[in-house]
């Protein structure tokens, strides 16, 4: 009984620490209270954790920015490539995040791309992670008024600071010479320090057209490429198969 005590009397004072009870207190608490009374600590603080745990993880998944909330429940992992290095299983574990690595999903319009990187997104929210999300047009936009202000250093600071960094949309608008070189300073910045996620339905040869500069192109795909995994989601187009409007 009395090892049983002094366990959840450590367990106890472990709480309270988390809790950010002064240390006096805390000493004080667990060494004057009877065994119910620890009993009752212990399942307030467990059920004080909790509700901070929910409410930090709300906090990440909205501060994140997503379109909407996916998870990989009735994903359809069919026909999607993986490469040796980053399997299916190793991509969920979330381990790329903690590595500072990139994932590259490339495949068709409607093949799984954003619902894969807002899945694998809140999914890191859900492990405390911090998450921003941007299509690579409002990343530019914002880029860009922040530059008017005479706030963009403090813009890319603010980027940086995620944890995970999810960018959509590479390909499907060109991007004028200052536009990507807002957005090579955004990759050059996570480079080793940020994991990233990107989307696009463009080979990595097709890129030049949509930074209107080959040079800065390349050093893009060169600071993606080192430390990334290309991950083909192929062309079936899922929304054009369930779309209403076809008929069944």
């Amino acid at each position: 009984m009395n090892s049983d005590k002094k366990a959840i009397r450590e367990g106890v004072a472990a709480g309270m620490r988390k809790m950010m009870f002064s240390a006096s207190t805390t000493s004080e608490y667990v060494e004057k209270a009877a065994l119910s009374e620890l009993l009752s600590m212990d399942a307030l603080l467990c059920h004080e954790q909790e509700i901070r745990t929910v409410s930090r993880r709300t906090r990440l998944i909205k501060s994140a920015g997503f379109p909407t909330l996916k998870s990989f429940e009735g994903y359809d992992f069919t026909g999607i490539l993986f490469p040796n290095l980053q399997d299916k299983n190793k991509m969920l574990s979330l381990d790329f995040i903690k590595e500072h690595r990139t994932l590259v999903f490339y495949g068709g319009c409607g093949s799984g791309k954003t619902h894969a990187m807002t899945a694998l997104g809140v999914a890191a929210c859900g492990n405390d992670c911090r998450v921003k999300f941007y299509t690579l047009s409002s990343l530019v936009m914002m880029l860009k008024n922040a530059k008017v202000l005479n706030t963009l250093e403090r813009t890319y600071r603010m980027i940086s600071s995620a944890d995970l960094l999810c960018l959509d949309e590479f390909g499907y608008l060109p991007l004028d010479m200052e536009s990507g070189r807002l957005l090579f300073n955004v990759i050059s910045n996570a480079y080793e320090k940020q994991a990233l996620i990107i989307t696009t339905n463009l080979a990595f040869n097709d890129w030049g057209p949509l930074f209107a500069d080959d040079q800065l192109a390349a050093a893009i795909i060169d600071r993606l490429v080192h430390y990334g995994h290309l991950i083909k989601t192929g062309n079936r187009d899922w929304r054009l198969e369930h779309s209403l409007m076809i008929d069944k």
